[in-house]
């Protein structure tokens, strides 16, 4: 976490001065200073004062560098294909546990039986869709949506005669900062 440098960066970005800072938090030019250049932790107190004056939330001040807004331009988005009916994948974006993604399903296509941590919400964008997991199963069409937990089998089968576009979302819980 990088505290002062965001700090610091949140001020020049609004044109302010340290010395303006310093009168609108009470705080001095000194520990500022040190603040900015990470050589002390402020407290929560001192943070919330710094964030009000600055007009942030005081939680954008504590994340880290890779959990704050990330994107991804259309141009930048990475394809790939999957599977033994080589689905063709999207990459729109990912953020430590999320990815989202479009898949297409050509006619016929099945994602075959899945398993994995996490859990998946879909939205039929185009086409014809069957889902199942366990027991359950439902057809799904063009602005229809369905999530499920994904450690238990599922599959996802194009049923219509043209491709299918999915947009899926997926989470897998991160469990540090290591693992991003």
């Amino acid at each position: 976490m990088n505290i002062g440098a965001t700090i610091r960066a949140i001020r020049k970005r609004k044109k302010l001065t340290i010395p303006q800072l310093c009168e609108g938090t009470g705080l001095s030019k000194g520990f500022i200073s040190n603040v900015e250049n990470n050589k002390t932790s402020p407290s929560i107190a001192t943070l919330e004062s710094i964030a009000a004056f600055l007009k942030v939330p005081l939680p954008y001040l504590l994340l880290h560098e890779e959990q704050r807004m990330q994107v991804t331009r259309k141009e930048e988005r990475k394809l790939t294909t999957t599977g033994k009916q080589k689905l063709k994948v999207e990459h729109l974006s990912a953020q430590g546990g999320l990815r989202m993604m479009i898949v297409e399903f050509p006619p016929g296509a099945t994602t075959g039986d899945n398993i994995h941590e996490g859990e998946e919400c879909h939205f039929v964008l185009k086409g014809t869709l069957l889902a199942e997991q366990g027991e359950d199963s439902a057809v799904l069409e063009e602005g229809d949506s369905f999530s499920w937990n994904a450690s238990v089998p599922h599959k996802v089968t194009n049923t219509g005669e043209g491709p299918a576009l999915v947009l899926i979302s997926v989470y897998k819980e991160v469990h540090s900062y290591e693992e991003m």
